[in-house]
């Protein structure tokens, strides 16, 4: 019998700074909420956003990206949805952004993923600033790559109810579905900083933001709608998410400053027998015994003093060097020189 396709969207926007992870992560609650297996994804190689993913919906969120990683490995990651009742993907970026020159598979951007997962793209159209006008972007991006599906726009930052009607009748006139309008709120956004969100890790009250995403979803957005135009041309992968680990025994720094680790890396190597075991430097935690030890990117920057003062973790970093491998990233081989300049 062949195994049902996994069914999802893609939540994406013209650009940046639309509110498109706002409205992800208000879905992902309120549709957990409503008793459904919600599987998220992230498009492209971003370190931040699917811990948000997992906060919201209690599933871990693996990235999918077209330019780094092969076609297989795409099919294996985006077989993590098989189980669940719905895929929701969130785009980086503008729908079409990707490099210049294609890699692995494509050039990542959120409209091959959407394409090639055979999902179709809610599109997050912040209307600030313009009314019918709004209608013309949003067309231009439902004509741009056919074979393409866009399910519908949600409208964000509508300024009032006259506002609002504006906006719909130039969505209608071009043949667009509008799915929700969310009326501008400053109070929602997320912190920033460079490279991103604030990390979940280090948000203030992250618990209560979702939860009042997930309120103002329910009253802008149907749901219902939504859920009806998922779709899905994927089916389950026979092998799964299995990754030859580079070590029986993996210390894996994890904290505030050491945050940067794939969660299909991880959850692929424990899969295929490895034994993970995190451990904290900021916490001055030594390295657990293992056979590597794995730094991860982060912002050791940002926590240059208490690293510095982390003498258990940098005694016990040189003395596996001493026998055994450390694999340093971005800011995890920052963290292996003499020190950092700020």
């Amino acid at each position: 019998m062949t195994p049902p396709a996994v069914r999802g969207l893609m939540i994406s926007a013209p650009s940046s700074g639309t509110g498109k992870t706002t409205v992800m992560l208000g879905l992902l609650r309120a549709l957990t909420e409503d008793g459904l297996r919600v599987q998220p994804f992230k498009s492209g190689p971003d370190y931040i956003d699917p811990a948000f993913h997992r906060a919201a919906s209690g599933r871990p969120s693996f990235n999918l990206d077209s330019w780094a990683m092969a076609p297989d490995l795409l099919a294996r990651i985006a077989a993590e949805g098989a189980g669940a009742d719905l895929v929701v993907a969130e785009g980086s970026m503008g729908l079409f952004d990707g490099v210049a020159f294609a890699g692995a598979t494509g050039h990542g951007s959120s409209a091959e993923t959407a394409e090639r997962m055979g999902w179709p793209v809610v599109l997050v159209v912040d209307v600030s600033g313009q009314a019918q006008s709004a209608a013309a972007v949003a067309l231009g991006f439902a004509r741009y790559r056919p074979g393409l599906r866009i399910a519908g726009v949600i409208l964000n930052r509508v300024a009032s109810p006259r506002h609002e009607r504006l906006v719909r009748l130039g969505m209608d006139a071009a043949g667009l579905t509008v799915l929700g309008a969310l009326p501008r709120r400053g109070d929602l956004k997320l912190p920033e900083r460079h490279l991103g969100l604030v990390q979940a890790v280090e948000h203030p009250d992250l618990e209560s933001a979702i939860a009042g995403y997930a309120t103002f979803l329910r009253a802008h957005v149907d749901l219902e709608a939504l859920k009806a135009a998922a779709d899905g041309a994927l089916t389950a992968h026979p092998t799964g998410l299995r990754l030859t680990p580079p070590a029986q025994r993996i210390a894996l720094a994890q904290d505030a400053a050491f945050s940067f680790a794939y969660p299909h890396l991880v959850e692929g190597w424990r899969r295929a027998g490895a034994e993970v075991r995190p451990f904290s430097p900021l916490a001055d935690e030594p390295p657990p015994d293992a056979d590597l030890v794995w730094l991860p990117g982060g912002y050791p920057e940002l926590h240059a003093g208490a690293l510095a003062a982390a003498g258990r973790f940098r005694a016990g970093l040189r003395h596996h060097a001493e026998t055994r491998p450390v694999h340093g990233e971005c800011g995890g081989y920052m963290a292996l020189g003499a020190g950092l300049i700020d």
